[in-house]
């Protein structure tokens, strides 16, 4: 058999269990270097344009390139090559744009985890606010860009704005603000035959949340919610200093938090794995699912989890699916609970000068081209939020910059 199913545990003495890992874009290693530790043999497959990155090459037991990991069936050919002399065990998408490509893999030869239609309810945000809808979680007011007399009962129903967004990017790339209904058609007319890969929405003003989990055997074992101090499309629309707290532990909206975010996993059916789930409180005290993606959140929101609780999601996700191909029981660490906050932002400078940044709280400091970050950790609360706000000036005023929003994900 060349892929073995996940049921089929190895032991410790037996052949160390296969992971393909898939990467569109450079992350994921510190995933790449646990699955090693874990005893696991690591495969990556990632873009050509990739392979001179500074990927964890002493962790990597098999590295392979390919033009575009998106383009079938040419992924399904290559994987399967790789399989003709070695057993796979399972295949994991490090980047939100592997989502479905992975999934058509683990259909394709039959492994466990996420399939296509699953995994489009953490990829497809009309996926999503359908099956939340039917579930009868919370969501803005949507339609799918199909049927035009739909759009149009829409449009009499729901007041304005309303916002147009891609099925199918991550984030907020390619979302527009239409003001009027003639905006929402303009824009339709030039979508062309790409109409249907777009939804509309309700626009709902509100503070937006997030939820950063760790599930396992269908449970959310660990879940941290923190707050956007400006939604994330605003900050990516309009630029500024990017910023989130984590919520504190003993408010109800954190409780509020832990438990829509359960229900979102419980309903969507992810099992083993970790998620980023997003949320708006709305200006109606009320809390709206807006999406969720299962991997870890990105823009160091990694580093944010673990200043807060102790231990890193990239981490865990490779112990939690690695250790028990090896014969070996998961458990999670002993969480911490300190109050914990990011700040980001595009920098004037390649590499901006972050020595007069010297406080005690600092846990992660950013070193990537152009970007200044960090990520403060303190008991204090209160500690935590002045350091956060004399911080944030400080970035606007030394190393912020800006650049026009992207309409899809850079090739």
């Amino acid at each position: 058999m060349l892929f073995r199913p996940l049921s089929e545990m190895v032991t410790p003495n037996e052949t160390p269990p296969t992971i393909l890992c898939l990467a569109s874009y450079f992350k994921g290693g510190a995933f790449l270097e646990a699955c090693k530790e874990a005893g696991g043999k690591v495969i990556l497959l990632t873009r050509e344009k990739l392979k001179f990155e500074h990927w964890p090459f002493a962790s990597i037991d098999e590295f392979h390139v390919m033009p575009d990991l998106s383009r079938q069936p040419d992924v399904t050919y290559g994987a399967a090559y790789l399989a003709r002399s070695r057993g796979v065990d399972a295949v994991v998408a490090l980047d939100e744009y592997d989502t479905l490509t992975a999934a058509d893999l683990r259909e394709h030869f039959r492994l466990p985890g996420l399939g296509h239609t699953q995994a489009r309810y953490f990829r497809d945000k009309l996926a999503m606010r359908t099956r939340a809808r039917q579930s009868r979680i919370r969501v803005p007011r949507f339609v799918r860009v199909v049927d035009h007399s739909e759009v149009a009962d829409f449009l009499e129903t729901v007041p304005p704005p309303w916002m147009m967004k891609p099925r199918m990017e991550a984030s907020a790339m390619g979302i527009k603000r239409c003001e009027t209904a003639d905006d929402v058609w303009q824009h339709i007319e030039q979508l062309g035959d790409l109409q249907s890969h777009f939804l509309l929405e309700q626009f709902v003003e509100g503070v937006v949340f997030h939820v950063d989990s760790i599930v396992t055997a269908g449970k959310v074992i660990a879940a941290v919610p923190s707050r956007y101090e400006s939604p994330p499309l605003n900050v990516y629309q309009q630029g500024g200093v990017f910023q989130t707290t984590t919520v504190d532990p003993d408010s109800d909206r954190f409780t509020e938090l832990i438990k829509v975010n359960r229900r979102v996993l419980r309903a969507f059916g992810l099992d083993e794995g970790v998620a980023h789930a997003e949320f708006i409180l709305g200006d109606d005290d009320r809390l709206y699912f807006l999406e969720v993606a299962a991997r870890v959140g990105g823009a160091g929101i990694d580093k944010l989890v673990e200043a807060a609780v102790g231990v890193n999601l990239w981490v865990e996700w490779a112990r939690l699916l690695t250790l028990p191909l090896c014969g070996e029981t998961y458990e999670l660490p002993t969480l911490r609970s300190d109050h914990a906050g990011l700040l980001a932002c595009l920098s004037r400078d390649e590499s901006p000068d972050m020595s007069s940044f010297q406080d005690e709280e600092i846990y992660w400091v950013l070193e990537k081209p152009h970007h200044a970050g960090l990520v403060l950790r303190s008991e204090s609360r209160q500690r935590l939020f002045r350091l956060l706000a004399d911080y944030r000036e400080r970035f606007a005023r030394q190393f912020l910059t800006s650049e026009p929003p992207l309409e899809k994900a850079p090739d």
